[in-house]
């Protein structure tokens, strides 16, 4: 958890801003924010910050950490993970899965795709290693993914535009 400085300004109305300054990160907001705001407000950017770190990291160790979070909020930890890596042999699928080995691919093209498409493919992926097949029961867990219909529809447009 990185060190936090909250510096109110009386300047700034109604938006809050953070920029990390060595390990430091600075977030200021508007002096009229209630501590309860504050709080909130801080809450929020350090959730976003560590989203960012996650979606601008493109190593396999960042998309094992992304998988498992998927896997703790998601999939009440369910899913079992051998490996998690990005491939550049994957023409035609997004991502597949061993579910004897837990072992998962995802292709290289989806590393600059918003994250609620990752997450809907890795989470795709991680439901197989416990369900297989694509059945109800499957669905069910796979759709857990925030905005995975947008994901799909996104998914689409992409296979036949990008």
């Amino acid at each position: 958890m990185p060190t936090v400085e909250v510096i109110r300004s009386a300047r700034r109305t109604r938006t809050v801003q953070a920029r990390l300054v060595g390990d430091t990160v600075e977030v200021r907001i508007p002096a009229r924010m209630t501590k309860a705001e504050e709080e909130q407000a801080v809450a929020d950017i350090l959730a976003r910050l560590r989203r960012k770190q996650m979606s601008t990291a493109t190593s396999d160790e960042a998309l094992r950490a992304r998988a498992e979070d998927l896997n703790a909020r998601l999939l009440d930890g369910r899913a079992t993970i051998g490996s998690i890596r990005w491939v550049s042999n994957q023409r035609t699928r997004w991502g597949s899965c061993t579910p004897s080995t837990g072992a998962i691919r995802i292709t290289d093209r989806l590393q600059q795709v918003p994250d609620y498409v990752l997450d809907a493919v890795i989470l795709h992926e991680l439901v197989h290693t416990f369900i297989p097949g694509h059945g109800p029961e499957f669905w069910e867990w796979a759709d857990r993914a925030p905005q995975a219909e947008r994901a799909k529809g996104y998914l689409e447009a992409y296979q036949r535009f990008g």
